[in-house]
């Protein structure tokens, strides 16, 4: 899968669903080989290639093609959901499997961030941190960066407790976000994601919003409906060099 906004602007941007699967804990070195399938169907050779270690956080690491931990493939950063890097040829991977994976990207000054972003990294903002990365640090403009929301899972399949609801307090539009069902909620990732890029500053225009359900459609993994045993998705990007 691709995004036709990212392929307009001459960015490299592929989602690799359930034909591969970049889950370590359970496939172990096979990785390394759907990494190198995705690179190969990609049509890339990157020099190097930067993932994290997800927590479900909201850090954002620079992927400077030196900085890192050695990695089954390529370099690591521990803790980190989010890569930001301004080399060509430095492929960013996150991997997912209902959370919503975000890429951000400045043509003009040729940056690019790649973003896992949960429920839990969304209430702490992750995207809204990468594009104050991008504007503080690598001096973009917000209406330079374009933004595209992978696929994930959709608001009807999505039901979380009153817990999570309550961690969203003060976050604007939380109503149209979250629907009340008896004791639960059903929430639409998507919809809150784009909340924040439009709140950042990001123009509508240069926003795509892929609203594919990880939960419905066969070609994605998902663990709510895969089970304990779920695979993940991996979204991968590169500046050509």
């Amino acid at each position: 899968m691709e995004s036709q906004l990212m392929k307009m602007q001459g960015l490299h941007c592929f989602v690799a669903g359930a034909a591969y699967d970049f889950r370590q804990q359970t496939k172990g070195d096979q990785v390394k080989e759907d990494v190198t399938r995705a690179l190969n169907e990609m049509k890339i050779e990157p020099r190097q290639i930067y993932s994290g270690k997800q927590v479900h956080g909201c850090k954002v690491g620079y992927a400077d093609g030196e900085s890192g931990d050695a990695h089954l493939f390529g370099k690591i950063y521990a803790d980190t959901d989010g890569l930001v890097t301004d080399k060509p040829g430095i492929a960013l991977l996150v991997k997912y499997a209902d959370c919503t994976p975000i890429v951000l990207y400045d043509p003009k000054r040729k940056v690019v961030a790649a973003l896992h972003s949960g429920w839990r990294g969304t209430v702490q903002r992750i995207s809204q941190k990468a594009i104050a990365q991008m504007v503080n640090t690598f001096g973009c403009h917000k209406e330079d960066i374009f933004a595209y929301l992978g696929p994930s899972i959709d608001r009807e399949n999505y039901e979380v407790g009153p817990e999570v609801y309550e961690a969203f307090v003060g976050f604007a539009g939380r109503d149209t976000i979250f629907t009340p069902r008896g004791t639960k909620y059903h929430m639409s990732m998507s919809d809150a994601n784009e909340a924040l890029l439009r709140e950042a500053g990001i123009q509508p225009a240069h926003i795509e919003v892929d609203r594919t359900s990880t939960f419905d459609e066969a070609c994605l993994h998902s663990a709510r409906a895969e089970g304990k045993e779920y695979g993940l998705n991996g979204l991968i990007v590169m500046m050509d060099f």
